[in-house]
């Protein structure tokens, strides 16, 4: 069916093509939900509206109230109204705002994405998981990569929240889509990132024979599983309840517990539970030192990927680059 048929529940228009005149009819991430009073003393609603390509403020000068009933910031809106400039500014004049039901409510067509393809990312770590050889281990990665809603999970996980909507597009300027929150902040970010470190780990061991590969690269997978459960989404990616009060290194602890096989246990257990809590490093609530070369190379190859990463991502301070 072309685009001009279809019925206004299946079209949606991108921030950055709106000019003023044109018709609003769409679903929009939301951003800002303000209820202001204007110089004549009646209330008004101002909302922040994104998509992939940037942001718009809308607002409702008619039954602000009733309207404002009908959703919260955070999630996604069907928005309806007409585009007007203002102080040489879009908006969008509301007549309509509700929370999306739906197929209509897929937090993905608006949240940060990897640009790489996540079925290529797939199919490199199971590479990597095959060349762990050490038999509990191999068990435990094939647990947990059989697991289908962790994989789930994994494809979808950031490695951060991204800086709100506001921050990262500019429907004017076309800025860019990523967060400057943290690397791989976007969706797909922790499988890329997890391939990555995996990728420099059995590099490491090529050049370190005397490191222990297979748990080298085994923490290396798994060092990072806790984010699955650290996010919610919506109209953002934000921080799960879990992910608030525990942080992922324990859920990721939790998650190797659910699935180690009964072989796994003592001290091959502890030495990847001991590369898997430092690899951030030690600090003060972790006031365990490096007992193992192994977790000394997950927590530098872990920090190299982030920094180059965030550097490509951000940039250096002063501009360079």
């Amino acid at each position: 069916m072309p685009a001009a048929t279809r019925p206004p529940q299946q079209r949606t228009q991108a921030i950055a093509t709106l000019r003023a005149g044109d018709a609003v009819d769409s679903v929009f991430a939301c951003t800002h939900k303000e209820r202001q009073i204007s110089r004549a003393g009646t209330p008004y609603l101002t909302v922040g509206l994104a998509d992939s390509t940037g942001t718009i403020l809308a607002r409702a000068f008619r039954d602000a109230d009733a309207l404002a009933g009908g959703f919260q910031r955070g999630e996604l809106v069907r928005a309806r109204g007409r585009v007007e400039r203002f102080r040489e500014q879009l908006q969008i004049a509301l007549e309509t705002v509700a929370r999306a039901q739906g197929a209509e409510a897929d937090p993905a067509r608006f949240l940060p994405t990897a640009y790489r393809d996540l079925d290529e990312l797939e199919g490199f770590l199971e590479h990597l998981a095959r060349e762990v050889y050490d038999p509990p281990l191999k068990a435990l990665l094939a647990r947990l990569l059989g697991d289908h809603e962790l994989r789930a999970e994994l494809r979808r996980a950031p490695c951060a929240v991204p800086a709100p909507a506001h921050l990262q597009h500019s429907a004017a300027a076309g800025a860019t889509r990523r967060g400057a929150a943290g690397h791989h902040a976007y969706l797909g970010g922790l499988l890329e990132h997890t391939v990555a470190v995996a990728t420099l780990a059995l590099e490491l061991c090529t050049l370190h024979p005397r490191l222990d590969r297979d748990l080298l690269l085994s923490a290396a997978i798994v060092h990072d599983l806790g984010k699955t459960g650290e996010y919610s989404y919506g109209a953002e990616i934000t921080p799960s309840a879990e992910g608030r009060l525990l942080g992922h290194i324990e859920l990721g602890l939790r998650l190797m517990a659910c699935h180690a096989p009964g072989r796994l246990e003592g001290e091959r257990r502890l030495a990847l539970e001991h590369c898997v809590m430092l690899h951030h490093g030690p600090d003060a609530h972790t006031p365990q030192r490096f007992a193992s070369a192994e977790a000394l190379a997950l927590y530098r190859l872990n920090a190299l990927d982030a920094q180059v990463k965030g550097a490509f991502e951000h940039g250096f301070p002063g501009g360079a680059r």
